[in-house]
């Protein structure tokens, strides 16, 4: 389905045009660009993205940080609003390979408490600072040469670039696009809250977050369980 067809519709869903009826430039162009910032908000969202992709840098270059982002060291094609998983490998690209989980680090507060950030062994703890344009990730213990070091997040959204683009996005978003972008366009034109328009967008997000749920085994430190001290950043 195309760009400009999810914008007709959502119109029409939205009561601001009619059976017949051409929307105007300004028109067209506020929902145009309404479109865009909705799907960008839902690109933050894990449960509304329907894929996550693995980022590598391989070999690892002992430096304490790595850019991540258009051009970065982790080269994608937009700067990732968090890490959803993270890995080190050894051996990387032999039959050989050994991937070690990184415990995620949510707080810079928590990776401050490090004394020695340029300790340089196997790492164990990974720290995201999502700055813009290019975010950072810091891996500690420093790896070095011998180690790969891998990120997952989750796949960008599309930008759309002009209302001939086609949606490229899984056949249970399209509706979720018409509603949520109707009901965007009632409050943008200051007209009622419509109780059917909500309904359905909330019904056909729904569907989405359904489809794209992936649900983690529950884990609890060992040392929880037998009532001694634990260790955030060595596990222990």
């Amino acid at each position: 389905m195309l760009v400009s067809r999810i914008v007709t519709l959502a119109a029409r869903a939205a009561g601001i045009s009619g059976q017949g009826q051409t929307l105007s430039q300004d028109m067209t162009q506020t929902a145009f660009d309404a479109l865009n910032a909705m799907v960008g908000q839902w690109a933050a969202k894990r449960w509304l993205v329907y894929h996550l992709v693995d980022s590598t840098v391989n070999p690892c270059t002992g430096a304490l940080s790595y850019t991540v982002g258009p051009s970065g060291n982790f080269n994608l094609s937009a700067r990732p609003t968090d890490i959803e998983s993270a890995y080190v490998s050894m051996y990387y690209g032999t039959p050989q390979r050994i991937d070690t989980a990184l415990e995620i680090v949510k707080a810079r507060e928590d990776y401050n408490q490090i004394s020695l950030k340029s300790l340089s062994t196997f790492p164990s703890i990974l720290y995201y600072d999502n700055a813009y344009p290019t975010g950072l990730v810091y891996a500690w213990p420093v790896p070095t040469s011998i180690y790969a070091l891998t990120i997952t997040v989750k796949m960008p959204l599309p930008q759309f670039a002009n209302l001939t683009d086609d949606i490229n996005l899984p056949a249970e978003y399209q509706e979720a696009l018409v509603y949520n972008l109707a009901a965007r366009l009632r409050v943008l034109y200051q007209l009622p809250i419509d109780a059917g328009v909500v309904a359905l967008a909330t019904a056909a997000l729904g569907t989405v977050r359904a489809a794209n749920t992936q649900v983690q085994r529950l884990k609890i430190p060992d040392a929880i369980g037998r009532g001694g001290r634990f260790n955030v950043y060595s596990g222990q």
